[in-house]
């Protein structure tokens, strides 16, 4: 629950930095992506909630996460991306099991 919470958080540093557009993205349904969105009050830090319903953008990414045996299903691995001009300039996956290492808005700060 800290993933999303930080990007708002530390949404004008990274606005600041020279990001145009911060989005939160999962392999969800548009509703839920909505929902949680409004939850968390992402409109008013200005990030963008984009929802993968079948997981294609995750898959292409290489990012799958099989989580069928726990009744979850085909699910993403938790990242952040740092996209330039549509090219990826770094990707920081989290290990399995791990808490916020490298893919938190801090980390990502540092980053840029």
């Amino acid at each position: 629950m800290k993933h999303l919470p930080g990007f708002v958080d530390k949404a004008n540093e990274l606005k600041a930095k020279g990001v145009d557009t911060i989005a939160c993205f999962a392999v969800n349904d548009v509703f839920v992506m909505d929902a949680w969105g409004k939850d968390r009050k992402v409109d008013e830090a200005g990030v963008v909630m984009l929802a993968d319903g079948n997981g294609d953008y995750t898959q292409a990414l290489g990012l799958e996460l099989d989580l069928t045996k726990f009744g979850l299903g085909m699910r993403g691995q938790r990242f952040s991306i740092i996209v330039q001009d549509g090219v990826v300039e770094k990707l920081n996956v989290e290990p399995p099991d791990a808490e916020l290492t490298v893919s938190s808005a801090e980390c990502m700060l540092g980053q840029l």
